[in-house]
């Protein structure tokens, strides 16, 4: 069964909120598993065990956590080339408007595709004007659009292993 890592680090609460509103959306897809870990629990042999993987962090001056960097760096004897071919996604809420949310997303981004990850955003639209073009951004605790957005990312994310892991 395919399966999907959802890889977040929060300190206020409001990423946890979207790892699990993200994770909620990968439930809905049939034939798909989940898991969520806190990248404290995260070991580098989980990024070998998963089909797809969406990494959420707050924002902190426009780029991940130091956590989750450290974690992708210490990974690199495990997984670097070893991964090449699954998907990723990401995920980021900010203190504020003008936060650094898509910087934040790069930043997330631009890891996975160095570690070979096949990457994706979203065309659609959870409520007016809340789209997730680089991923899924909350400004403070997740509003009803912002968790649709993040359920959307995991439903898309759901279908797309299916697909891959024919």
């Amino acid at each position: 069964m395919p399966k999907v890592l959802v890889l977040y680090d929060s300190v206020t609460g409001n990423t946890k909120q979207m790892a699990y509103e993200v994770a909620e959306g990968v439930k809905m897809v049939d034939g798909v598993e989940v898991v969520i870990k806190h990248v404290d629990e995260a070991k580098p042999e989980d990024l070998l065990e998963c089909d797809g993987i969406i990494v959420g962090s707050p924002t902190y001056c426009g780029t991940l956590t130091w956590k989750l960097k450290k974690f992708f760096d210490e990974s690199i004897d495990v997984a670097w080339g070893k991964v090449k071919g699954k998907i990723g996604a990401a995920f980021s809420t900010s203190g504020g408007l003008g936060g650094g949310n898509e910087a934040t997303l790069y930043s997330i981004l631009t890891i996975l595709l160095n570690y070979g990850y096949l990457v994706f955003g979203l065309p659609d639209y959870s409520a007016p004007g809340v789209t997730a073009h680089y991923g899924t951004v909350s400004i403070g605790a997740p509003k009803e659009a912002e968790k649709k957005a993040a359920r959307l990312l995991g439903i898309h994310m759901g279908e797309y292993v299916k697909k891959m892991c024919r």
